[in-house]
């Protein structure tokens, strides 16, 4: 049996089990990337598989009998979406998604290498010229830590030409930003005429273990410094205007916007945050039931006294005063992970301090927008909002 383990490894490997003794034999013992995804073809010789590089999807092809690798596609960078060998295990079907494509399918001749594209997405009335297509940067951090990021630089806008910025921090935590198709960072780039850096803080997947857990319990705020550092490399570039960067983010990015907030309020120039946690403490009383232990692990416990006091130091909702630009709040009312009452709370602060605050409660909605007409409403509202930041109103 062939599975995907990070078993005695910081990264994920393609390790062989045989089942009546437990012998574990990594197939893939010198990768430094997570493998993704992995196929087999139905003869049982071919072994394809996905490795996540530093966010891009890699095929690589090996011939099980000899282990050596074979050609492999190059495909556009992007993200896997799909793996399959035909049935007669001559060709490898793949489909990936990319900053420019919703997502499309090529076919890969093993034995003559030759790639066939066999779709082309339909981007309705996008002229793909117009698209941004991100670039891999890294930062070191406060501690030297190298951090990666994606940065969406508006299309057509001259290369020297200084523009404002968004910081977009995913969720999760242990979530990766990737390369594939991402509305969001496209409308932000496009309409705002803004540079989009989408960075993949301590505590992203895709990068080992050990970079897993780098934020864990009370190291939350090592992942905040993070963007510290982020705001450091903005300054340095000349084609971005560090007087008009904006934080953004969702869900535990939302935390991340908030938190960013509260200690680099003075080099923002506002935040957007959607179902954010604003208070660890509150968050993990008030969140279901089903899922308190399992946030509690990457948290940490707020019944430890301990931590309990490392949440009341570091708690956005504990640093509200430090907030003096404004902020958007969305929430969902029936959201059982972040509940309204974290955005309630936050909000009611922040006003009582006498700074801006924009908060849209959807009533109809969960944890994330999943109907069409709240997220046309909320992406006009932040436009609107990001807008006027930038003008400086």
């Amino acid at each position: 049996m062939i599975v995907i383990t990070d078993h005695g490894s910081d990264v994920r490997r393609l390790v062989e089990v045989d089942l009546a003794s437990g012998r574990r034999t990594p197939l893939t013992p010198t990768l430094q990337w997570d493998v993704e995804e992995f196929d087999l073809s139905p003869d049982g010789r071919l072994l394809a598989y996905a490795v996540n590089e530093d966010g891009y999807s890699r095929i690589r092809i090996l011939e099980r009998s000899t282990g050596r690798e074979l050609a492999r596609p190059e495909l556009p960078g992007g993200v896997l979406t799909g793996l399959d060998f035909s049935p007669d295990g001559r060709k490898l079907a793949i489909s990936l998604s990319t900053a420019t494509s919703a997502g499309d399918v090529w076919s890969w001749d093993v034995a003559g290498a030759k790639l066939t594209r066999w779709t082309s997405s339909e981007l309705g009335p996008l002229d793909p010229r117009t698209l941004a297509e991100p670039r891999l940067i890294r930062f070191k951090s406060f501690d030297g830590l190298s951090v990666p990021a994606f940065v969406y630089r508006p299309a057509g806008v001259p290369a020297n030409a200084r523009t404002p910025v968004v910081i977009d921090i995913h969720g999760g935590p242990e979530s990766q930003t990737r390369p594939r198709w991402n509305p969001i960072a496209q409308q932000m780039a496009s309409e705002l005429g803004a540079t989009v850096i989408l960075p993949n803080v301590r505590g992203s997947d895709g990068y080992g273990t050990r970079y897993l857990n780098l934020d864990n319990g009370p190291r939350r705020e090592d992942s905040v410094r993070d963007i510290g550092a982020l705001l450091d490399w903005i300054g340095r570039q000349p084609n971005m205007d560090s007087s008009k960067v904006a934080v953004y983010g969702q869900s535990y990015g939302g935390y991340m916007s908030l938190a960013s907030m509260t200690h680099y309020s003075d080099r923002l120039v506002g935040g957007v945050e959607r179902y954010g946690i604003s208070d660890f403490i509150t968050f993990l009383t008030n969140t279901e039931a089903y899922r308190r232990n399992n946030r509690r692990a990457e948290y940490g416990d707020e019944q430890d006294p301990a931590m309990r006091a490392v949440f009341q130091r570091i708690n956005p909702l504990a640093n509200v005063g430090k907030i003096r630009k404004p902020m958007l709040v969305m929430q969902g009312a029936n959201d059982p992970r972040v509940p309204q009452s974290e955005s309630d709370q936050v909000v009611e602060r922040i006003r009582s301090n006498g700074v801006e605050v924009w908060y849209v409660l959807f009533s109809d909605e969960g944890h994330g927008f999943q109907k069409k007409h709240n997220n046309d409403l909320r992406r006009e509202v932040e436009t609107v909002f990001l807008r006027r930041l930038f003008a400086g109103r």
